[in-house]
């Protein structure tokens, strides 16, 4: 008999997300203890030896919670043969709240560990139930399209197996090849936003609309990930033949050539353009993008718009300049 369909499927899982890696790579799976990343790295340690590659381990220690430096050791040392298996000690500050300094911080944990080991790849744990909770917490943010479509499968050296995945199926694997995942306490208290989606919104969803929610919001993410990808394409290009200088400091753009493209394309032309001049990339909001647009498309001969990082956009004689103030 072969493995309980649980177990197989995140190993298959885990085959496919690592098949275009030569042999003799080093691959990590980040793992926290939670019947996510236990699963991950269990089906990481089945796999990478039967495909010529090298698996290691690493779990952060965030510190928040009385205990938690024997806790990550105790992941650390689980009986996996999965080696190099290190403990990450973060330390989370306060930028953008709890939920946000704990990744941010976990997350540089991470590519630190990477490039300091020569791993080419660091497996991520989170499932379809997570995709959809993202796709929700963007819906709720009245965000754009990019962020609609969740987490990549592949983000630089992150690569998340799961997303194709319930959460239910981790949990089963877990069970049946005998390991024992810890539930962070943190997954329990409602003061985090992502938790109250997890505990109260979807259980709702589920109970108003039927179930097969989460299965339905995570393939609104992958349909609106390639719509965002391919408009993305379009944006490149455009910027390509719209663009008159693009220098540190400094880019000019085109009037005529904006005026043509779709506003969709339009506005990620003006954002790549802000975001070459100068502006912070976190500092720039759809309503600093949307005024530079009202320069090209409601032209009246007004004031240029101030832009975050000292910058500013304004048009003269046909040309859209998004520079450093002031602008001669």
């Amino acid at each position: 008999m072969g493995p309980h369909p649980a177990v197989a499927d995140v190993r298959r899982a885990v085959r496919e997300a690592l098949g275009d890696l030569p042999q003799g790579d080093l691959v990590l799976a980040a793992c926290s203890g939670g019947a996510d990343s236990l699963a991950l790295a269990a089906a990481l340690a089945f796999a990478a030896p039967r495909m010529g590659l090298r698996a290691g381990l690493v779990t952060v220690d965030h510190g928040l919670q009385a205990g938690s430096e024997d806790r990550a050791a105790k992941v650390a040392a689980l009986p996996l043969d999965l080696e190099p298996a290190e403990v990450l000690p973060v330390k989370v500050g306060t930028k953008g709240g709890p939920e946000a300094a704990a990744r941010d911080a976990r997350y540089t944990a991470l590519k630190d560990a990477a490039t300091r080991l020569g791993a080419v790849a660091v497996l991520l744990g989170h499932t379809m139930d997570d995709q959809a909770e993202t796709v929700l917490l963007g819906l709720a943010r009245g965000s754009g399209l990019r962020s609609l479509s969740g987490m990549a499968k592949v983000q630089g050296i992150y690569r998340r197996p799961f997303l194709e995945l319930g959460r239910s199926t981790t949990v089963a694997a877990c069970r049946q090849l005998g390991l024992e995942p810890w539930e962070d306490p943190h997954n329990d208290e409602h003061r985090f936003t992502r938790v109250r989606v997890r505990k109260a919104v979807l259980p709702v969803l589920e109970g108003e609309l039927g179930p097969g929610v989460a299965q339905a919001l995570a393939r609104t993410a992958k349909l609106a990930r390639d719509d965002a990808d391919a408009l993305q394409e379009w944006a490149e290009r455009a910027f390509a033949d719209c663009a008159l200088s693009d220098i540190p400091g400094k880019v000019t753009l085109a009037v005529p050539a904006l005026e043509d493209l779709p506003g969709a394309v339009r506005r990620r032309v003006i954002k790549r353009a802000a975001i070459d001049a100068g502006v912070p990339s976190g500092a720039l909001s759809a309503v600093h993008v949307h005024a530079v647009e009202r320069l090209v498309t409601e032209w009246r001969g007004q004031k240029g718009v101030d832009l975050p990082g000292g910058l500013t956009a304004v048009r003269r004689y046909g040309t859209l300049i998004l520079a450093i103030s002031p602008i001669p």
